[in-house]
Parts: structure tokens; C-alpha cells; sequence
């Protein structure tokens, strides 16, 4: 196929655009593959298109060669089902709801658990018919807070969603193996950068959950490893190592003391070491109390405190991921009014739990453990509150931020930190939406089975975003040959009319030879042409310029940046190589 230039839908900007933060959203933007349309929302011009069907491509050949069969799901979905799961109120504010004329309640599918669900119950009854997985690839929709970063994190995208039904955990455990070595040859192809690292569930549920994350310095999602092992994981699910019980026999009584303007850790820990208590103190020895309030999804609000050492911060992410599918929000000054008790600055576990509130701590706030924290009165704390024996919390919580240097959760090594996008997420959901709609089939031994479920999802246009952030330079972008939208660019560098007569018959030859070329035939200088050249990114640049007169063309590397001359009359056969090892290194 030939795409002359000359007829592209395609306008290429010299500038970025005002709202661009990070540089895929720069550059495709720049190169003409996408226009914003709203907050979130895009539209994908033609070459843009180009690349995203590819990634389609690439994706539906990895899930058909073990088997999975694709469907199509509509995007627009009855309450009803998500009613049934409790996700309805479970999204929150992420779900776009709307009513038809007749006043019905639908949404917009962010994700289609239930509809597979319920779509496999009312076609299948047998034990014959299993293990079964189903997948689309569809547009989805959810009204985040805060879209950014273009393509990124929009509130519509397009995402590969697939569903394994299995009939033992057994089999649910060879069908997500079966995705996520898919996963592996769909990034390996291309060519993204990545890790596997532990995660959370969230709404989804289920046990097993393991998230595919781009390396990257503009990801929101940050991750930790391990100095010396294989362990990764999402800062949400790293678990904290906890340490030895005390024994508190011996230990010293806990004494209030007065300790005026001390409402902050860094006043408390100054007041200590000016205090005569023998010891050197830190803000790890106090016990930071955050007060806040939580709501289950369709309840009300009620008072939630956690206890965690001072020199750490509350992670929101890691709060959010704890308390799932709860709400959670900060006081403000009309909750402190209304509970007078919550004394700002000096608020301790005593206090919180005469007065009803649930407390929960931070791992390392184990039994024996002993605490300078608030005494519940203005300007007073207490020194030596020994956990288990002064106070009992209410349970333990994993909300306190994670920090380099602490140690790795399988005991080897220490964590260190990077940030990534996530591109895949796999989960094991077990039974949580079978059981919701009693998707029950006929077992070998005539009994009612009920099948357990896996969910797994490739972010499909966050991918285009992706790979663009990763593989740009300083001149634009440079896409792997498996999703470029085109093989090769042509460039008629000359308007010597026997020159363009000759990449007019150079383009008609890879064609031929089964060559997507993008020709260049504009009426434009070679500046221009040059300049939009690399920054479109086609692998393979082929410039028909001054060299015709003498029997060569140039050929360019778009990644290394390498040029050469090639006679004109091998250029066909060099090109159409340079092409297809590309190919074949994309694959490998």
C-alpha cells in the first residue's frame, strides 16, 4: 500500500500543545496521530489509527494462539447486573451513569465481569463445555478526576478485556499462566520496557493479581523491588515486614507530661530531646494518629483513626487500596467541631477508643512496643504507652508510605523505588461473579458445578502512548516495525522531475514486494520533509534526493540514526531486508 502525503489526513505542528505535560502526549499530538476532543477524551487521526490497530493486531494474534475466542460486548450496559455485584455503588464516581428516555438506569462499561458472566451462563450447561475464555477489544469508559497525560489516562479508551471460565483452581491456574506468558510475547513484540510486580485487587476481587507496568519516569504507579531477589510489587500490595513482640514485664509505666506548642512530630521529637528521658528520641519512637473518616459504599460516614510511626507519611494509594470498596476523606473543621474530643496536634489511641472510634495501626506497631503520642489534651503527651498493654488497637492497616532502604518482604535485601504505567493487570477473581449470578453447570458426575473465573486486561490505546513515551528522541517519535504505521517513509528530496519519476517507480516496486510506504510527494522543502520525517517515526527513512543523478539513494535508521547510500537499482532488495529483519527482531 501506498499513502501519499500529498492526500493524508495530516497536519504536523511545530509547536506542543499547551496542556501536553509528558512527551508521548507532546509528540503525538505534534506528529498528527491525535486531537483532543475534551478532558480525557480524543480522537485518533490516520496514522494514529494505524498504530493503534496494530497493537490490536499484535494483541488479538498473541490471545487467539492459546485458544481464547474473541466477542463483542455492547459499551452501553443495564444497572441491573453491577446491582447484583454491588459495583454499581462500589465504583463511585468513576462510573459514567445515565438514564434513557423511559427513565432506566445504564452506565458505560469500565470493565465486563458480570456480562461475561451472564453471557456464559445463558449459552453453556455442561462440564463439556469448559474450560472456555472469552475477550474483546472495546472502547471503555470511566470519569476520572483527573484525565492527564493525553492518551494516557483518558476517560475513554480502548482496552483488551479477557475472561477465563474453568471448572477447578487448577484449571484457573493454568489459564493465568496461559495470559500472562501471552502478556510477555505481546510487550516482547513490542518492544515496551516492563515489569511484573504484585497488586492489589480493588473492585475486581479475587485472590491472585499481578500487574504488567511500563517502566517510566512520568508512570504513576510506583513499584519496589528487592537488591537481591525477584521480588516486585505495587507499592499498594507490598506487605510490611513486621517485627518481634516485646515482652512488657519491666517495661516503664507511662508517664503525661506537659509539653506545650508541640503539634507536629518535629516539635514533639525537639520537646523530647530537650526533656531529660534518657534515651535519644526520633520521630520513629512517636506515634502519629490521623483521624479521618470512612463509608462503606451505600453507608454513612463514620470516624476511622490509624496509628503509624512519625517518621512515616499516610500513603493515599496504599489507604485507598486497604480499605477498598470503602470511602475515605480527611476531617474538616466542622467534623473537629462536632467531635470535640479530637484535640488537633495532640490526639493519642486513648482518647479515640473511649470515645467509640475504630483504631487501626501500622504493622511495626506490634505488642511490647513503646510510643510518645498525643494524651488527648491540649499541649500534653504521653511518654511510654506500650501497645497491648496501655492500649489494644482495633486491627492493623497497611497505609503507611513505602520508603527505599526498607526491607524486601521475602526477607532478602532492601526495596528500591521506580515508577511505572501500567499496561496489563491479571487477576484470579475465583467465584465472586459466578456466585453473584449462580452460574452453575452439570458436572462429570451429574452434580451442579460452579465455574471459577479469571480477569485479565491489556490497556490496548494506552499502549500507543506508551511505547512512544519510551522509544522517542529529541527529533520525535520512532515506533518498533511491528506497529509502525508504515515501513517505510519515502521522501522526494528533489524536484528534479526524473528524480521524483524514480521514487514515484521505487514506491510502486516495494509495494510490489508488499512494503507499506508513506511517500512523501508533497510540494514542500527538504527541511520540511526531513523534520516531519522523524518526527512521525516510520522506521525505514528512504530519501530520493541530490544522490538520484548519480545511481544511489539514502536509506536512514530512524533508531540508530544511521544513514547510507545504496545504488538505486539494489535499493528495492536492501530496503525490502531492512525492513523485514526489523520485523523479525520485533517478533523474536
Amino acid at each position: 500500500m501506498i499513502t501519499r502525503m500529498s492526500h493524508l489526513f495530516l497536519r504536523t505542528l511545530r509547536d506542543d500543545p499547551a496542556d501536553a505535560e509528558v512527551p508521548s502526549h507532546k509528540l503525538l499530538v505534534r506528529a498528527g496521530y491525535v486531537r483532543r476532543v475534551a478532558p480525557g477524551v480524543y480522537s485518533w487521526l490516520p496514522l494514529g489509527l494505524r498504530v493503534l490497530r496494530q497493537i490490536e493486531r499484535v494483541v488479538r494474534e498473541e490471545m487467539n494462539s492459546f485458544g481464547a475466542q474473541e466477542i463483542a460486548l455492547p459499551a452501553l450496559l443495564p444497572r441491573e447486573p453491577y446491582e447484583a455485584t454491588n459495583r454499581w455503588t462500589e465504583y463511585g464516581d468513576a462510573l459514567f451513569r445515565l438514564e434513557d428516555r423511559k427513565g432506566a438506569d445504564y452506565l458505560l462499561g469500565p470493565t465486563h465481569e458480570e456480562l461475561f458472566a451472564l453471557t456464559v451462563k445463558g449459552e453453556y450447561n455442561s462440564y463439556k463445555d469448559f474450560p472456555v475464555t472469552l475477550y474483546q477489544i472495546q472502547t471503555k469508559y470511566r470519569d476520572e478526576e483527573r484525565p492527564r497525560a493525553g492518551i494516557l489516562r483518558g476517560r475513554e479508551f480502548v482496552m483488551k478485556d479477557s475472561y477465563s471460565f474453568d471448572l477447578t483452581d487448577d484449571g484457573l491456574a493454568q489459564s493465568y499462566r496461559a495470559h500472562r506468558d501471552a502478556y510477555e510475547r505481546i510487550f516482547r513484540r513490542l518492544d515496551v520496557e516492563y515489569v511484573i510486580v504484585s497488586a492489589t485487587s480493588g473492585a475486581m476481587g479475587g485472590s491472585a493479581s499481578e500487574e504488567f507496568l511500563a517502566v517510566s519516569e512520568v508512570g504513576e504507579d510506583t513499584y519496589v523491588r528487592s537488591t537481591e531477589s525477584g521480588y516486585a510489587a505495587n507499592v499498594e500490595a507490598v506487605t510490611t515486614v513486621v517485627p518481634e513482640a516485646v515482652p512488657v514485664d519491666g517495661l516503664p509505666e507511662a508517664v503525661v507530661h506537659d509539653t506545650p506548642d508541640t503539634p507536629t512530630i518535629a516539635t514533639l521529637v525537639e520537646w523530647a530531646n530537650g526533656a531529660d528521658l534518657g534515651r535519644t528520641v526520633t520521630a520513629a519512637d512517636t506515634l502519629k494518629n490521623v483521624v479521618g473518616k470512612v463509608r462503606a459504599p451505600g453507608g454513612e460516614w463514620e470516624l476511622l483513626a490509624i496509628g503509624l510511626p512519625g517518621d512515616r507519611e499516610v500513603d493515599a494509594k496504599r489507604l485507598e487500596a486497604s480499605l477498598e470498596p470503602a470511602e475515605f476523606a480527611l476531617l474538616d473543621e466542622a467534623d473537629f467541631a462536632a467531635n470535640p474530643f479530637l484535640v488537633k496536634g495532640y490526639i493519642g489511641p486513648k482518647g479515640l477508643q473511649a470515645n467509640g472510634v475504630r483504631y487501626l495501626v501500622d504493622p511495626r506497631v506490634v505488642e511490647g512496643t513503646a510510643w510518645i503520642t498525643g494524651a488527648d489534651a491540649h499541649g500534653k503527651h504521653v511518654v511510654d504507652l506500650v501497645a497491648g498493654r496501655d492500649f489494644v488497637p482495633d486491627g492493623v492497616i497497611e497505609a503507611a508510605e513505602v520508603r527505599e532502604g526498607d526491607p524486601s518482604p521475602d526477607g532478602a535485601g532492601t526495596l528500591v523505588a521506580a515508577r511505572g504505567i501500567e499496561i496489563g493487570h491479571v487477576f484470579q477473581l475465583g467465584r465472586k461473579y459466578t456466585d453473584a449470578f449462580e452460574v452453575d453447570v452439570l458436572g462429570e458426575n451429574g452434580k451442579p458445578v460452579r465455574p471459577t473465573m479469571g480477569s485479565y486486561g491489556v490497556g490496548v490505546s494506552r499502549l500507543v502512548a506508551v511505547v512512544a513515551e519510551q522509544q522517542h528522541d529529541d527529533k520525535g517519535l520512532r515506533w518498533p516495525a511491528e506497529i509502525a504505521p508504515a515501513d517505510v517513509h519515502l521522501v522526494i528530496a528533489n524536484k528534479d522531475e526524473a528524480a521524483r519519476a524514480g521514487a514515484e517507480a521505487l514506491a510502486a516496486d516495494l509495494d510490489a514486494a508488499g512494503i507499506e510506504v508513506l511517500l512523501d510527494d508533497r510540494k514542500a522543502s527538504p527541511g520540511v520533509k526531513f523534520k516531519d520525517a522523524e518526527l512521525i517515526g516510520v522506521p525505514t527513512i528512504v530519501v530520493v534526493g541530490r544522490g538520484w543523478a548519480d545511481g544511489v539513494v539514502e536509506v536512514r535508521d530512524r533508531f540508530s540514526g544511521e544513514a547510507r547510500e545504496v545504488p538505486a537499482g539494489d535499493a528495492v532488495g536492501e530496503i525490502v531486508g531492512a525492513v523485514r529483519g526489523g520485523r523479525a527482531q520485533s517478533a523474536s
